[in-house]
């Protein structure tokens, strides 16, 4: 298990390449907006991990049992149905945060939105920073 690695790594594909394959035009502004977003927030470039997720910025991970790999920071994957932000420090410190959000959904650590008119970017853009900062903490680079 210790050897296992993530299946999902970060590949050469251009994002805006991806992004533009988005028909939607609605769904590809705002994700072509939550880049932007990620990006500046981070720091970082964005690029494409695996097919259909695009992440800012990387960190090791090691679990108990010897497993180990790298992943995002911080990244989002425009699905049919939702925006998916991976927000990595989970959700439960973002309870007051979240309640003024707007229209979501969210999973261990996904946020499901579906399209940016429905919620507050500013909000939005707070959970990205302390979920940032929190990751700052516990993988320093």
């Amino acid at each position: 298990m210790a050897n296992q690695q993530n299946k999902t790594q970060p590949t050469s594909v251009s994002v805006e390449a991806f992004l533009n394959t988005i028909e939607d035009d609605q769904k590809r502004a705002d994700a072509f907006k939550i880049k932007e977003m990620i990006e500046r927030l981070s720091g970082d470039t964005a690029q494409m991990w695996g097919t259909a997720i695009i992440g800012c910025g990387t960190y090791h991970y090691k679990y108990e049992g010897g497993r180990e790999g790298n992943f995002m920071r911080v990244g989002f994957a425009p699905r049919k149905a939702n925006l998916v932000l991976y927000i990595m420090s989970g959700f439960s410190e973002y309870e007051a945060l979240l309640d003024n959000l707007g229209k979501h959904k969210t999973g261990k650590s996904c946020l499901y939105v579906k399209r940016l008119s429905d919620i507050d970017e500013s909000v939005l853009e707070e959970i990205i920073t302390l979920s940032l900062a929190y990751m700052a903490q516990k993988y320093p680079e």
